[in-house]
């Protein structure tokens, strides 16, 4: 019997739904947003760390101005308590995540740990 791995890993996906970690994720992420300067803020903390990342993928340094402008926002949001517990659930998810694509990776014969050494 031949193995689907979209089927695979679409159930996978449905599994981290039911996981904790998803779902305090989920739910401080919901209460985070409900306040428009935390929403504003996390926008653009995001937007400001995708940005960065694209940078730091193509070999660019990063800007000084805009590493200024996220730490500034990251201390805004740590000082707020919806925000903060928000911040510490994505990044509890998203190790869970990174934990199953090292797996991944592993059987792929991928070294994760080197890709993220620069």
């Amino acid at each position: 019997m031949a193995v689907n791995v979209y089927d695979t890993a679409h159930l996978l996906a449905s599994q981290l739904k039911e996981t904790e970690e998803y779902k305090e994720f989920h739910r401080l992420k919901t209460e985070a947003y409900e306040d428009g300067t935390n929403k504003a803020l996390l926008d653009e903390l995001k937007r400001l760390q995708f940005k960065m990342q694209a940078k730091a993928a193509s070999g660019e340094k990063p800007d000084e101005e805009e590493m200024q402008k996220l730490m500034r926002i990251t201390s805004l949001l740590q000082l707020n308590q919806d925000a903060s517990a928000y911040l510490l659930a994505e990044f509890r998810f998203q190790k869970l995540i990174a934990d199953i694509y090292k797996i991944l990776g592993d059987v792929a014969g991928i070294d994760i740990d080197a890709l993220t050494q620069s």
